[in-house]
């Protein structure tokens, strides 16, 4: 076997006889009677007005070996166990690599099911009604679920990233995620892999209870002891790995109330830019649209602005901007896409990096970032005025500081209130967006026009606070038996990241045990 590259038309691509007979022709093999192949990578390159797929391919004489990898899951309901606190994607991939180490996982999610998740979502997004346990943030999956899945990851020094997706197709994904430069599973495809994940760990004998929020945590002489489940049950226990995601603030305030020490940290907020797909397309393809060949086109964007990084975030094609506030009176914004990316909108997230330096009590105050996150989501809620709505503005009114009198159709099915940006945002925020914003006008010329609506804010992109641990143990610096993780601990953005910080937090505590 042999792997071959080359770059062709995005028409060739998809042209079975071409792609034959290039690998024939390029190939050291000869192939007398028959060729065997499949996709190994795959990207495009549009940076050229010949638009051109990069390809590498696996070839060989014979069958080709799977490439898809096998898992041994043990048998663990008698064996030691560990409580996981969360079942987003640092606590699920968490619990599978228990299910391989012999340890008997016990998770406790503070939302629902992901089916009964579901009919939150839709009072969420029909009526406006938010449900502060069971949203776009909590439930099974965590807030990977239902917004988006896309699995592409900067953090390939930290883990096996080819096992997270391997995993991911085991449970059920299209094998093309091992393929795509930048993969992703989509919204509607995602929560039945959750679901199969969940059935596989109850199956082996971990356990996962739904409905059951962690309330508060015991410490005897800086060791974990015991744990409570929704102000009843206390459950002992000498370790635990915290698995909670980006937006349960109550974990923090939790950790900090009992001197567990917690610290403030960088993030990123802003706002969630959309446009019509067609002039995405238009602009990356260089007038191509609407074309089989091609998938529906993204973009990603940078400046420094003023000293400070200004970038575009959790880009959608063919997406929607959806609301992810997770308390009564906030507003949150977020984007997802489903599997074909098919829909009329190209979101973004346009976002400052915010730093707790930015802020005059960053040295004594560890909610620094995270009370002026809730600050500007607080203000947007206040500023649309209706349960959910968000404050908009068209991105050309934006740059001419002026209000907006009428919008054109958002993907934001609550709908929007006109709202001049830089009544909601500080100066230090909003100018550095606009500046940005002028930047990538030169970039993309078009961007900026009142087609494009500006939905705010954009504000949980990463989480606000860090819960710092020793970098070997995993364990918290100043407590035995806590195993901080994934993005609400501050270490991890995006699911295969998040997975992968969870499995390695497993990786620490049976490295202990293994030692006593």
């Amino acid at each position: 076997m042999e792997s071959i590259s080359f770059q062709c038309s995005p028409e060739q691509a998809q042209d079975e006889q071409f792609i034959e007979n290039k690998l024939r022709a390029d190939s050291g093999i000869k192939y007398p009677k028959k060729i065997f192949y499949r996709w190994k990578k795959k990207s495009i390159d549009a940076r050229g007005r010949n638009i051109k797929i990069n390809c590498t391919f696996e070839v060989a004489n014979n069958t080709l070996p799977s490439h898809l990898h096998d898992f041994n899951f043990l048998s663990v309901a008698n064996a030691p166990s560990i409580i996981i606190i969360g079942a987003g994607p640092a606590g699920l991939f968490a619990a599978l690599r228990c299910l391989e180490l012999n340890l008997k996982p016990i998770i406790y999610e503070r939302g629902k099911d992901v089916r009964a998740r579901r009919h939150d979502l839709a009072k969420l997004n029909k009526e406006g009604i938010l449900n502060p346990e069971s949203n776009y943030c909590f439930g099974e999956g965590g807030a990977g679920t239902y917004s988006d899945g896309k699995l592409y990851t900067r953090s390939k020094k930290r883990g096996d990233v080819e096992k997270i997706l391997q995993l991911l197709v085991h449970f059920g994904a299209d094998d093309a995620i091992l393929v795509d430069a930048h993969p992703h599973i989509g919204t509607n495809k995602l929560p039945q892999i959750i679901e199969v994940i969940r059935e596989k760990i109850i199956e082996c004998g971990g356990e996962i209870h739904f409905n059951s929020r962690l309330t508060d945590i015991n410490i005897e002489q800086k060791q974990l002891n015991a744990i409570q489940i929704n102000n009843e049950s206390w459950k002992s226990t000498k370790n635990m790995i915290l698995a909670t995601g980006h937006s349960a603030r109550d974990i923090f305030y939790l950790l900090h109330d009992r001197k567990i020490r917690i610290e403030s940290k960088p993030f990123a907020l802003g706002v969630r830019i959309e446009h019509q797909q067609s002039f995405i397309d238009k602009l990356q393809y260089h007038n191509r649209e609407n074309d089989q060949y091609l998938p529906p086109a993204s973009y990603s964007l940078v400046a420094q602005i003023d000293g400070k990084g200004v970038y575009s975030f959790c880009m959608c094609p063919g997406g929607i901007i959806a609301p992810c506030a997770t308390s009564e009176q906030e507003v949150v914004t977020n984007g997802w896409s489903p599997s074909k990316r098919n829909n009329p909108y190209a979101n973004s997230g346009i976002v400052v990096s915010i730093d707790p330096s930015d802020f005059k009590e960053y040295k004594t105050d560890p909610f620094v970032c995270l009370d002026f996150q809730k600050s500007i989501e607080k203000a947007c809620w206040e500023a649309a005025g209706e349960n959910q709505k968000v404050p908009a503005q068209g991105l050309a009114d934006f740059i001419d500081r002026k209000k907006t009198v009428s919008f054109p159709k958002t993907s934001y099915f609550i709908g929007v209130t006109s709202v001049e940006m830089d009544t909601i945002f500080p100066a230090f925020v909003i100018e550095r967006i606009r500046k940005a914003c002028l930047e990538f006008e030169k970039k993309m010329p078009g961007f900026i026009t009142n087609d494009a609506v500006i939905h705010a804010p954009e504000s949980r992109t990463s989480s606000p606070v860090l819960i710092p641990r020793n970098p070997e143990t995993f364990e918290h610096v100043d407590v035995d038996g806590i195993y901080p993780c994934a993005e609400g601990a501050g270490y991890a953005g995006g699911i295969v990241s998040a997975a992968i910080d969870g499995m390695r937090a497993v990786n620490a505590f049976f490295a202990k045990i293994e030692k006593e």
